[in-house]
């Protein structure tokens, strides 16, 4: 298998950088200080089980000239459309797109904008970020890549994709990353989601680290609230998620580094975009679109209105 992950951030850099531990045919496609310094020394880790180093391959998309079989988008939500000339060229008709992006629904969205290429859907949980250029800072023990054909894939597709996916997964676990090929993609991005976009949303209206929502109180329960939001969106939706959802990112919140936070809340405190339209608003907009109440969500929207409008605008 030949890989190429499009975007090396603390997501893109992690999965590729095991794959090229682990000896795999890996590209990273990568730009400025942070692909310089890759170049120069390799892609750099400090983890909880300790630091290492690992050479890759990373270039920038003008310069990068193959033809890939699996390709790992981890981009932001507001560059994907910006990626797909890149895309389209390097994509071959048979090449497995797997979108690992924080927003709901992007594999079909990305399907739609690259009809010439296989576009699954995926998830990950990790709590990864670029500490400097050329160095990924892992702070939780957690790395589990989920992803699948969505239920729209028809089933000559589905017999297509599902050897390359299983290909990947094999890969993906040789290189000591947790891989799960999903037979329900949707329920299973969903309730990532419904992890990542309540950690979101109360960490940047709060102004707080994983810390103060682990601790008990009114920051943890609006966290709590948030998840119920979603899993009553996803009733409407004909998504089931599993009924003790809320104790289960609950957990999972518990289990991160205190100083953990989500790479929405870090963009905003440095003043670049953000993913807040597609974890914020958009679940506002799912709530008026299947009647669902979602009263904490528009407290936090209501909050972040004038950002929301700047960033959707620009």
């Amino acid at each position: 298998m030949k890989y190429l992950i499009v975007g090396a951030g603390g997501t893109g850099g992690a999965i590729g950088g095991y794959l090229a531990r682990a000896g795999k045919d890996v590209t990273l496609i990568a730009r400025g200080a942070h692909l310089q310094a890759m170049r120069e020394n390799g892609l750099k880790f400090e983890t909880p089980q300790g630091d290492f180093a690992v050479p890759v391959s990373a270039c920038t998309s003008e310069e990068y000239e193959g033809s890939p079989d699996a390709v790992f988008v981890c981009v932001k939500g507001y560059s994907l459309e910006g990626i797909v000339p890149f895309l389209s060229r390097v994509c071959r008709p048979d090449t497995v797109v797997i979108p690992i992006l924080n927003i709901y629904g992007t594999g079909g969205r990305l399907q739609k904008l690259l009809p010439g290429a296989m576009v699954t859907d995926g998830c990950i949980y990790i709590a990864s970020e670029i500490k400097c250029p050329g160095t990924i800072l892992l702070s939780g023990a957690i790395f589990r890549v989920i992803f699948g054909p969505r239920r729209d894939a028809s089933s000559p597709l589905k017999e297509t994709l599902l050897p390359v996916l299983s290909s990947v997964r094999a890969d993906l676990e040789e290189a000591g990353i947790e891989s799960v090929l999903s037979d329900a993609i949707e329920r299973d991005a969903l309730q990532k989601f419904s992890f990542v976009s309540p950690m979101a949303a109360a960490g940047a209206y709060y102004g707080v680290s994983a810390f103060a929502l682990q601790a008990r109180g009114q920051m943890r329960n609006t966290f709590l609230a948030l998840v119920r939001e979603i899993r009553d969106l996803a009733d409407a939706m004909g998504i089931s998620l599993p009924e003790d959802i809320g104790e289960i990112n609950l957990r999972i919140l518990d289990g991160l580094a205190p100083t953990a936070t989500a790479s929405m809340q870090r963009d905003l405190r440095d003043g670049k975009p953000s993913e807040m339209d597609g974890l914020i608003f958009e679940v506002v907009r799912l709530g008026k679109r299947y009647d669902v109440p979602t009263p904490v969500y528009e407290m936090i929207a209501e909050k972040f209105a004038s950002c929301g409008d700047t960033e959707r605008k620009g």
